[in-house]
């Protein structure tokens, strides 16, 4: 049956179609077309399912293409209503004037059969050559030809312009029609100058050859389809054949594979889940187009249409991939990494992704981080999310139906979609794929002190005890590459950095703990045997090699350079021991990995690169540079796991799972590695911050969004260089961002050379002050901090969130990047501007109570003007939360051991929630063994109640000196702490507070009022 229907479906395309469409546009065949046609229909019977669908404007919603939950599957022969088959007699009578009129249609369909095969023979393209339009045929005029193109435009012309697809997406070009129409593509000249950002000129036309669905099976997860086409694209090594293999993995995450059957192609190297069983009940139908083929898949509980690839063509060629799918939401999130607003605009936008060493100061250029991952808010506040595994060099084009374009130059289709539906729910599903991020060490959460420019160990050492004496909070200094030894890694200045072994153990005689950078380029022009790194490095055969097989030389820090490839296992392991042979001599407790883009002043190699296709593909991404290998090494060198070409987005990655691995052999406890170049899992290993910013007020603004981007990413301990790392620093901005910086998740202090020091004792003591109150403030709420850390880790949740995740029906939050949350509870509102005394926010719809007083503001939804001096930063608790927090100290280490205080925001009920994750703070894996204690604090009925769910000795080291209530609304006549009478207070804010408890953190209490 499966084979009948191929024929006819064949049989009825080349009538209904192919004639139509390569005729219809001369007016002499008009006449004929309609009549043919009409002969068509009633000799072949075509299934509803297989006419074609062609590349023009489909609204989502409008696409029905088979039932839910099921690939299309070919039709039965349809059974004609009653109504339509009374039209026809039972019985035709015979008769001479009927013999003729059959004799005559038979006649006359030999004849239009013989005209068809011809005129089809003769404007058949070639499977041969790169597809173009057909050559006028030697039979048709000059204005059959003219009149065929004029057809050709008009149909061209009823393409909105939101929704043109680029077919000539390379840049520095100006499109022109005949290079356009080559393409068999339409070509309309726009507002804005070829080749830039905008409406494209040259644009996919409605009969743009593309694949359809040859065969579908099902298979144990889902379906598997092979997809043809006969005609080859316009990018060389065009892939006629491909399969389609789509897993339903769980009910709310769908796998997508699109590969090469008969070769098999790079996928990227990096773990993810594999599945046995098919999801039994799916949140989403997943629907075929089959001719040409598309993909559409659907919400089932709202029917929005998550993905629909019917409009735009797929290609995929060797070192040129793309789809392109329209989006139920012009609200898109992720995509990183770039410096842009944390909402990306989808007007005409192209995001490139290839991790490249530049300063994030122009908008949008790809920056050190490849993240081809989103998270989209649909018009029902529901949300989904879409990651395309795959590390070759992109674009991502963003449009405004909205649609979105994604465009690679190699590996294969491999991407998934999860359902949500909720955005939290989204990043969940996203870190199930790639890896949830590791618990930090306690003291990472600590505030760091660094820059480029200390001269020597004694001055590193100064800054140090100026702190102490300052009594401002520190618990980490950090030292750039002036410690080495003419800037080799693992070395240091025997000269000026000489007593840099004591002052880390002074560091940590005083709870305090130290780390240096580590660049991935080693030196390759030291002396033979005087360099254990580079000699050991080539003798293990470590390094990255050019095309004849000879180690990579470039040129970073240090001078000429080789770079390890840590795509192999061997590498990972001289990593190791070069790291324990330097930590024997300097204890360090941490790792900075930078230039690991990798980064390579010169661009290639000493030596060039060769020029071939890996060097020069056919398409080249949007690339700061306009290379691959612009400010890195070639992207035809040679790695152990695969090319350059294939691997370099990765090079981070690899490099922190070495460093990682290393740090837990060497210390036994947890890692703290931070990384400039990152990619999807890499929070597993290591944290991240957002590069060179600079001391400006734009930076401050913007490292909001860099912030937010990367806990959606799943790389919560995230930070920006506190007041900037370029230009001078300012005072006011120093103290705006040393407050706004005291909420990131990772918060680092660190200028550059020849800039003025920036740490907080060097500014008057106003701003000292000021910046001394705002780590204090950090350093207390380190137990809330800590907790929403272990939530990040054994449950994929954002640390720092932004608004619309707590707020998912009030659209106003959609856009909010001057704003964020700690976990669902705490609101930090900074002050972003200079020479003000206020700050605007807005606070959704809800009881809010300022942290520090408890005073309430009960909002509808509105932006509120609150008051900001220079040394204050606005935090509000939001109703039904409790958070712990702790009297701050210097260090961490002191301070997590101090009693805590409960901080209660009631709810309009009288409700509220909270909880403490609790454990050493340092040793490897406590959440997976069990060695910790988790608190849940609810207060219900006038009643606070604490329940120990694990209880660990950790727990029983602290106990809960004070609570305050926040929102009770009269003043109590008692309260009872375990049924026993207790002092309390009362404001006429609503606020109750009970102090000198002592109560044991690891066993269960309450309190209640009266």
């Amino acid at each position: 049956m499966r084979h009948e229907n191929k024929q006819t479906l064949t049989a009825s395309a080349l009538c209904k179609h192919t004639f139509a469409s390569q005729f219809s546009r001369s007016k002499t065949w008009l006449n004929w077309c309609a009549c043919l046609h009409l002969i068509c229909s009633l000799i072949f019977r075509v299934p509803r399912g297989a006419v074609m669908v062609s590349y023009k404007l489909l609204n989502p919603e409008d696409v029905q293409l088979s039932e839910v939950n099921h690939l299309v599957e070919e039709e039965e022969n349809p059974v004609l209503h009653a109504e339509g088959a009374s039209l026809l007699p039972r019985r035709v009578p015979c008769s001479a004037t009927t013999g003729l009129l059959v004799t005559g249609c038979l006649l006359l369909l030999l004849c239009g059969g013989w005209l068809l095969g011809t005129m089809f023979w003769l404007h058949r393209p070639s499977s041969l050559l790169p597809h173009r339009p057909p050559p006028p045929a030697q039979a048709t005029s000059k204005a059959n030809a003219t009149e065929a193109n004029s057809l050709f435009r008009e149909a061209c012309a009823l393409i909105p312009e939101p929704w043109r697809f680029d077919c000539f997406p390379e840049r520095g070009v100006v499109v022109t029609r005949e290079m356009c129409e080559a393409r068999n593509c339409c070509f309309i000249p726009a507002a804005q100058p070829s080749g830039s950002n905008g409406v494209p000129w040259c644009f996919y036309s409605p009969e743009f050859p593309s694949y359809s669905v040859e065969s579908v099976s099902d298979t144990s997860l889902g379906q598997k389809a092979t997809l043809v086409k006969d005609v080859k694209g316009y990018y060389p090594a065009d892939i006629l054949t491909l399969e389609l293999d789509v897993r339903y993995e769980t009910d709310t995450r769908l796998r997508v594979r699109i590969t090469d059957p008969s070769s098999s192609r790079y996928e990227v190297p990096i773990p993810v889940p594999t599945v046995s069983k098919k999801a039994e009940s799916p949140d989403y139908s997943v629907e075929l187009s089959k001719e040409p083929f598309g993909l559409v898949v659907r919400r089932i509980s709202t029917g929005a249409v998550l993905l629909n690839t019917t409009v735009a063509p797929l290609l995929y060629a060797d070192q040129f991939l793309q789809f392109s799918t329209s989006l139920p939401t012009e609200f898109i999130y992720g995509l990183g990494e770039h410096r842009s607003s944390f909402l990306h605009d989808v007007q005409w936008n192209t995001l490139t992704l290839w991790a490249r060493d530049v300063p994030p100061v122009q908008e949008k250029t790809n920056l050190y981080g490849v993240h081809p991952f989103y998270l989209a808010m649909e018009k029902e506040s529901n949300a989904h999310g879409f990651f395309l595994l795959n590390s070759n060099a992109m674009d991502v084009v963003l449009q405004p139906p909205p649609a979105l374009t994604w465009r690679t130059i190699g590996g294969i289709l491999d991407f998934y979609v999860f359902l949500g539906p909720d955005p939290g729910s989204v990043i969940e599903q996203y870190l199930d794929v790639v890896g949830r991020p590791a618990m930090p060490i306690y003291w990472a959460l600590g505030y760091h002190l660094c820059r480029w420019g200390f001269n020597s160990s004694n001055s590193t050492w100064d800054v140090v005890r100026r702190m102490r004496s300052n009594g401002i909070p520190q618990d980490v200094q950090w030292n750039d590459i002036d410690y080495m030894d003419r800037i080799l890694d693992f070395t240091f200045d025997p000269t000026n950095f000489a007593t840099l072994p004591n002052m880390v153990k002074d560091l940590h005689a005083h709870n305090q703990r130290y780390v240096m950078v580590i660049d991935a380029a080693i030196s390759s022009v030291q002396p033979a045997g005087s360099y254990w790194p580079y000699d050991e490095g080539l003798r293990r055969d470590v390094f990255i090699k050019d095309t004849e097989g000879k180690t990579l030389i470039g040129k970073v820090w240090p001078g000429l350079t080789a770079f390890p490839d840590f795509s192999d296992n061997v590498t990972h392991e001289w990593w190791y021991e070069n790291l324990k042979k330097f930590h024997d001599q300097v204890p360090f407790d941490g790792l900075w990995i930078d230039m690991n883009e990798p980064s390579n002043f010169v661009d290639g190699s000493t030596n060039g690169c060769p020029s071939n296709n890996l060097e020069h593909p056919p398409y080249t991404p949007g690339i700061l540079g306009g290379l691959l290998r612009a400010k890195t090494v070639c992207a035809s060198s040679l790695q152990k796991q695969s090319i350059h070409y294939n691997l370099h987005s990765l090079y981070g990655l690899m490099e922190g799972e070495a460093s990682a691995s290393a740090l837990r052999r060497i210390s036994a406890k947890r890692p703290f590695v931070i990384a400039r170049s990152t990619f999807p899992g890499q929070g597993k290993y290591t944290g991240h911050w957002l590069g060179d910013n600079r001391s400006q007020w734009h930076d401050l603004y913007s490292s909001i969004a860099g912030i937010l981007t990367f806990n959606l990413l799943g790389i919560p301990l995230v930070g920006a260089d506190v007041c900037g790392f370029s230009e001078q620093p300012q005072e006011e901005l120093c103290v705006r961002w040393t407050q706004l910086g005291a909420f990131y998740p990772f918060t680092r202090n660190h200028n550059a050379i020849d800039m003025k020091p920036q740490d907080p004792t060097a500014f008057s003591p106003l701003a000292r002050t000021a910046m001394q109150q705002a780590l204090l403030l950090r350093y207390s709420l380190f137990p809330l901090l800590y907790t929403l850390f272990h939530h990040a880790h054994a449950q994929g949740h954002t640390v720092a969130r932004p608004l619309v995740f707590e707020f998912p029906k009030d659209t106003k939050t959609y856009g909010i990047d001057k704003q964020f949350l700690w976990g669902r509870s705490l609101l930090v509102t900074p002050v972003l501007d200079p020479g003000v005394d206020f700050v605007e926010g807005y606070f959704p719809e809800g009881l809010w109570y300022d942290y520090n007083t408890g005073d309430s503001l009960n909002s509808t939804g509105e932006e509120v003007r609150l008051s900001a001096p220079l040394d204050k930063i606005n935090l509000h608790l939001r109703e039904g939360s409790i958070i712990p927090t702790q009297t701050p100290n210097l260090t961490l280490w002191v301070s997590s051991g101090q009693p805590l205080h409960l901080i209660t925001a009631l709810s309009n009920n009288g409700t509220a929630c909270g909880d403490l994750f609790w454990d050493d703070g340092e040793s490897l894996d406590t959440f997976e063994t069990g060695q910790y204690a988790y608190i849940v604090f609810s207060v219900a009925q006038q009643t606070m109640s604490s329940r120990v769910l694990r209880n660990h000795l950790e727990a029983s080291y602290i106990t809960v000196q004070s609570v305050s209530f926040y929102g009770v609304k009269e003043k109590p006549s008692k309260v009872l702490v375990n049924s026993r009478d207790a002092t309390f207070a009362y404001r006429s804010n609503q606020v109750l507070s009970v102090a000198d408890l002592g109560l044991n953190l690891s066993k269960n209490f309450t309190i209640s009022w009266l």
